[in-house]
């Protein structure tokens, strides 16, 4: 049996069926249109290749097929027919190896292997996968990528989603909360080295570094004696786990095919989804006692077992390592400062509501609607589950169709929504933050993958730090300014209906600036890196 790729697979499973190897065997009377149909040549989730050597097939089998292109480590499908009765055997021998997420799709790729059907070949990659094949490599590296994202959205959510319950126990109103908030934002310039460094060394070793850091850090917060020093960890841990976040998606936009780079990014926002949502589940821990809420940040501490595995088995990018021997690519190419300013002004004003109405969500149903800590955490996963939809339709059609319109028709609409989940109550609240987050979600793979398509390798990291950076400021003065009138009097509901103007901003930006970078190289869209590279390899 021929291995794809040695290096991403277990050992165990080399040179034979065995520890990991699926084996599937499907027989059928023998017809010319069933035969047919099984000496074609797969052409789905797998694109297939018939072995011509005749010595390497056996007296009773009439084709033999192993991959050509596609994401299993080891793939070897066999047609053999039998005489009494007249029957043709279909043995397929398959393994795919993916970190931390196999349970959801590697279940989606059995199925897929399972499920073909008599009839013509499909051509055409299943609903749920990429619109590219992608290689066991990819596979894995998306994987470790999207454990990261676990980590890093833990440890980024966590003061958001404690913040209440620490300011009441600690004794700090909205005001103070607003502050804090904010100093957190500002505390981004501590990840700047980490997105310079990660352009000069590379991007793994910056990587594996903040994946240790960033909960070791965050989890302090559990012992802080006071609001301030709460405030002081998470001013160091959160830009951490933000800096871990924007090069994991500066490593997916590297290593993802051209037509599957808003996919790759979906996929990261669900596993953000997944680990913001542990810190929600957690939340019940915060009416064990008015200092429950401790308890949430030692579970930070879970997570190094993530660092462990990215210390493991994560590789540096092929378009990192490429750019470091390629003599004719620019080193460290000065930033196209028109592109930037673009990107920075839609990150800017698509965070001045996203960011109010994310922090003070669960203020405002504790104080506004009374809701308790337990109620929280139901309407908060109950309203952000579906957005998981959005991502899916979003990124789909960014990468097939393209990302523009879609971005500028969704961000808009999603925004108001959410807006009006702050005004409403009862059903019509649950309702419009449910449909906003779906709305909403389906422009994020467009408008994240621009942060990282339009830079070149030597200032990829930098680039998307100067954008991050952009998007605190515009949320931390959103913050400043809700926090402020909420003190003041003014109900949450007023507050969020101006501030989405910010969407509507980003959506004019992308319909007259933005360029369609759909099914175009990174090469293409940004000629510093030279052309010469094996795109091939990708």
């Amino acid at each position: 049996m021929r291995s794809i790729d040695n290096k991403y697979r277990s050992p165990s499973s080399i040179g034979a069926v065995g520890h990991g190897v699926k084996n599937l065997v499907r027989s059928w009377p023998d017809s010319d249109d069933v035969r047919q149909w099984l000496i074609t040549p797969r052409s789905d989730l797998v694109l297939e290749s018939e072995i011509s050597d005749q010595s390497l097939k056996e007296s009773d089998q009439i084709a033999v097929f192993e991959q050509s292109a596609g994401p299993f480590t080891t793939y070897r499908r066999v047609v053999s027919v039998s005489a009494n009765p007249p029957t043709l055997t279909e043995t397929t021998d398959y393994q795919v190896l993916i970190p931390w997420f196999s349970w959801l799709f590697g279940r989606l790729m059995h199925r897929s292997i399972r499920g073909r059907k008599l009839g013509p070949e499909p051509q055409q990659q299943p609903k749920w996968a990429p619109p590219d094949r992608l290689t066991p490599r990819q596979i894995h590296v998306l994987g470790l990528l999207a454990a990261a994202s676990l980590l890093s959205a833990f440890v980024n959510t966590l003061f958001t989603q404690t913040v209440a319950f620490a300011g009441d126990d600690l004794g700090v109103g909205d005001w103070g909360r607003g502050i804090a908030g904010t100093v957190v934002r500002v505390g981004i310039v501590l990840g700047l080295p980490a997105a310079l460094l990660a352009d000069r060394i590379g991007r793994r070793r910056v990587v594996i570094c903040l994946a240790w850091a960033a909960p070791i850090i965050a989890s302090l917060g559990a012992i802080a004696p006071n609001f301030q020093l709460l405030v002081a960890t998470q001013t160091m841990g959160r830009p951490l786990g933000l800096a871990l976040d924007l090069l994991v998606a500066v490593i997916a936009t590297e290593e993802m095919p051209r037509s599957s780079r808003a996919y790759a990014i979906s996929v990261l926002a669900m596993a953000n989804g997944m680990g913001a949502g542990v810190a929600v589940m957690a939340l019940p821990l915060a009416d064990l006692a008015d200092n429950g809420w401790r308890l949430i940040y030692v579970i930070t501490l879970v997570w190094l077992v993530v660092a462990f595995d990215l210390t493991r088995r994560l590789p540096e990018t092929r378009r990192f390592e490429f750019h470091q021997r390629d003599t004719e690519a620019v080193a460290i190419p000065p930033l196209r400062r028109k592109r930037l300013a673009i990107q920075m002004a839609v990150a800017f004003f698509g965070n001045m509501l996203l960011s109010p109405a994310s922090f003070f969500q669960n203020s405002f149903l504790k104080d506004e609607r009374g809701f308790s800590a337990g109620m929280v955490a139901i309407f908060s996963l109950s309203t952000a589950t579906p957005a998981v939809i959005g991502l899916i339709i979003g990124a789909r059609i960014a990468d097939q169709r393209g990302r523009r319109l879609l971005a500028a028709v969704c961000a808009p609409i999603g925004g108001l929504l959410i807006a009006l989940s702050f005004w409403a109550s009862g059903g019509w609240m649950w309702a419009a933050a449910i449909f906003g987050g779906i709305i909403a979600a389906t422009a994020y793979p467009p408008l994240a993958v621009y942060r990282t398509e339009l830079f070149p390798t030597g200032n990829r990291g930098r680039a998307a730090f100067l954008i991050l950076a952009s998007a605190l400021i515009g949320g931390s003065l959103s913050l400043l300014l809700t926090g402020w009138l909420v003190d003041g009097g003014t109900h949450y509901g007023p507050i969020m209906l101006a501030l989405v103007i910010g969407p509507v901003i980003v959506a004019l930006i992308v319909l007259l600036t933005y360029p369609e970078t759909a099914h175009r190289e990174l090469e293409e869209l940004n000629p510093e890196d030279h052309a010469g590279f094996d795109r091939p390899e990708i």
